[in-house]
């Protein structure tokens, strides 16, 4: 254990935050940062040609929503000025033109609104309008009612909303056709979740803006759309994988196949976990887009008429899906190992690129790790290797989230907060992880508590016959769904010596009957569907099994968390308790499902840090002390 890192845990939250939007506007390039020293909200900021940063938000003011949870895009600057956005508070659409108060758009009848889009030549807003018929109740197991989706339109002036398309029970993607005639949207039903099988609809409005019936022109029961788009000229565009990958393709509207503008063996895109992500933009007779691997994800121009490709030479080496284009200017979120994520700008002319967001002060280059690309048996891996250390080290196994989802080899301050201190860490895309098409993403399907904690072992044990990770101090991690590999991994593997959790799902059958409309089924296909397979659901959940733990677990929740409620949390460290196997549970008012507060960040690495001195032998004098076997709120 090293005592000498410059890394501080105030660090990892000032810098490991990201922009989820960006949108290029006349000459202005917009985009939305978080401020977890401002209790974690978002701010929309624009910058225009004279390089100076604006908020567009008064303070106190957040730009989020609730939309399935997860969130949707949640603004959008207004061609005559001033911006249209969600906020937290009350989940209502404002209008806010820079004087005086943001102005509401929406009743305060408790409806959340996400997914904003404008449609062109209209003055009113689109958006994804969720309502809930009951209120939820967390930790209940108790009949669920589901809340109902429409595709609406908000009048800028304030006039009442209108409904423009009702259909599937989950909606997002809405887009005008150039002509004003028909809106394209995507939409999908439980049990499927959006990366199982989704539909591509085009329905034709009547005079008064509202959706007729409508066609499916793409998508299906195992063919993910995750994006469309119209052209100038009435063309359909749509990401979408019916031979395995999320690629590009052309939309015919008279029911013959899509056409596949540039086949590829890699992804241009990832799952939809919040509505409203870009992974493509056009340009004019050209299109800009991403493809890659959790790796490397490249930002390239297609050429449709030709299908090549022309990667962009700008430093990111990972771009996340928010993509836009005005004239010959892209904007997009990228890093690279070394950069944290910023809006970059690339002329499409020149080449040339510019960082828009301010600069972060960064940790020196001497302390972070050079992380590498590796796979242990078939299991992707990034390898993020300690400093100081020449023999066998400690090794964190860092479990993502999702579990549709992935680890991209990008800088990550909390990853070099425990390897300049001499800890080791390997940052797993088990199976089921997105980024390596859709056969890798199935080998979860029902295999979900034995395939992520196999892979999880797999790596362990490959560090530990490598010579790199000493066989006694090793631990897992992970949040939310990587939390419950965390604890899965703890009772169903002898490999580690202790877990953290971070607002993690340890009783899954509790779950599937507790938490939220949008995940309420995604247990279907990653065990299997209630009640005929709960038996699988017993076999594997970490709070049956407390008693085969193979050291002490450290579990970490926010008490607003309406995805994973923290009774999950207390199950487990109950289970625990009875078996004599130490713990310790630190709960966060005011925190959902994630941390965004500066003081929640640093609360939870110096418990984490201190956690791994307590399982490895170390001192950490630096952090406050973490007494295992109690309740701490």
């Amino acid at each position: 254990m090293l005592n000498d890192s410059p890394i501080r845990p105030v660090d990892v939250a000032r810098v490991d935050d990201r922009p989820l939007w960006v949108e290029i506007c006349g000459e202005e390039v917009w985009w939305d940062e978080p401020r977890p020293h401002e209790g974690g909200r978002r701010c929309v900021v624009r910058r225009g040609p004279d390089g100076v940063a604006r908020d567009a938000l008064p303070p106190g003011w957040n730009s989020r929503n609730r939309l399935i949870e997860y969130g949707g895009r949640s603004w959008r600057p207004l061609p005559g000025g001033g911006v249209v956005f969600t906020n937290w508070a009350d989940q209502r659409i404002y209008r806010y033109g820079g004087h005086a108060e943001p102005v509401p758009l929406t009743p305060g009848d408790g409806a959340r609104y996400g997914d904003l889009y404008l449609p062109p030549g209209r003055d009113e807003v689109w958006a994804v309008r969720e309502i809930h018929l009951a209120e939820p109740r967390p930790g209940s197991a108790g009949p669920r009612v589901d809340p109902r989706r429409d595709l609406v339109a908000v009048p800028l002036d304030g006039g009442p909303v209108r409904v423009v398309a009702t259909a599937q029970h989950f909606l997002t993607n809405p887009r005008l056709s150039p002509d004003g005639t028909h809106v394209a949207w995507i939409g999908w039903n439980h049990p499927a979740m959006p990366w199982d099988g989704t539909e591509l609809c085009v329905a034709p409005l009547d005079a008064a803006g509202s959706a007729g019936p409508h066609r499916v022109v793409a998508g299906g029961p195992e063919e993910s759309v995750i994006q469309a788009e119209w052209r100038d000229d009435g063309a359909l565009y749509a990401l979408t994988d019916p031979d395995g990958w999320w690629n590009l393709h052309l939309v015919s509207l008279d029911g013959s196949p899509a056409r596949n503008l540039a086949p590829l063996t890699e992804e241009c895109g990832d799952a939809v976990w919040r509505l409203g992500n870009t992974w493509f933009a056009l340009a004019g007779d050209l299109i800009v887009m991403m493809h890659g691997t959790p790796d490397r994800r490249r930002l390239g121009v297609l050429d449709p008429g030709t299908g090549k490709i022309t990667d962009l030479d700008a430093p990111p080496t990972y771009w996340n899906p928010t993509v836009s284009v005005g004239g010959d200017l892209v904007a997009g979120v990228g890093a690279s190992p070394y950069t944290p994520f910023e809006v970059v700008t690339v002329d499409l002319r020149t080449g040339g690129h510019a960082v828009l967001s301010p600069e972060k002060e960064l940790p020196d280059r001497d302390a972070l790790p050079d992380p590498e690309a590796v796979t242990f048996d078939g299991v992707h891996t990034h390898l993020y290797p300690p400093r100081g250390v020449t023999g066998p080290a400690p090794y964190l196994i860092f479990v993502h989230g999702g579990p549709t989802g992935a680890s991209t080899m990008v800088l990550d301050v909390e990853i070099a907060y425990f390897t300049s201190r001499g800890i080791g860490v390997a940052d797993v895309n088990y199976g089921g992880s997105t980024g390596y098409g859709r056969a890798y993403r199935e080998r979860l399907r029902h295999q979900w508590g034995v395939v992520d904690v196999r892979d999880s072992e797999t790596v362990a044990r490959g560090l530990i016959a490598a010579g790199k990770a000493d066989a006694s101090k090793i631990a897992i991690r992970g949040g939310s769904a990587g939390g419950w590999t965390s604890v899965a991994a703890l009772v169903h593997s002898t490999v580690f010596r202790g877990a953290v959790a971070h607002y993690a799902i340890t009783d899954p059958e509790g779950w599937a009957a507790e938490t939220h409309d949008f995940e309420s089924r995604y247990l279907d296909g990653l065990i299997g569907p209630l009640p005929e397979t709960r038996q699988r659901y017993l076999d594997r959940s970490p709070t049956l099994h407390a008693a085969n733990a193979s050291g002490p677990a450290l579990l970490m929740h926010g008490l607003e968390d309406a995805i994973v409620d923290p009774v999950q949390a207390e199950r487990f460290v109950n289970a625990l308790e009875a078996e004599g196997t130490p713990w310790a549970y630190l709960t966060f008012p005011g925190e959902q499902h994630g941390w965004r507060r500066e003081e929640t960040i640093v609360a939870a690495l110096e418990a984490e840090l201190a956690f791994y001195g307590l399982i490895f032998g170390f001192a950490t004098p630096e952090v406050p002390p973490l007494p295992l076997r109690g309740m701490h709120r």
